[in-house]
């Protein structure tokens, strides 16, 4: 299954294994992934980063979450 971007999750690592994220009264966003924070995003990233997260879907989400936490650029989204 290919996402935005030609962004995949063909094992099904978000669906089993999802993030969360939580944004701080200061704007920040902190990205979580099975209850412990992995990265915060501060900054206007993280205005952009919400506003994206307002639009999406769950499964777009997920990337947005995924790619914002940094396992896109690192290739973890396989491990």
């Amino acid at each position: 299954m290919s996402g935005r971007n030609g962004a995949s999750d063909e094992r099904g690592r978000l669906v089993v294994d999802p993030f969360d994220y939580r944004v701080t009264g200061h704007g920040a966003v902190i990205v979580l992934r099975g209850g412990r924070p992995v990265m915060t995003v501060g900054g206007r990233s993280a205005a952009k980063l919400v506003a994206a997260l307002q639009r999406a879907d769950d499964s777009q989400a997920q990337h947005l979450l995924a790619r914002a936490s940094g396992d896109y650029r690192r290739g973890n989204e396989h491990g």
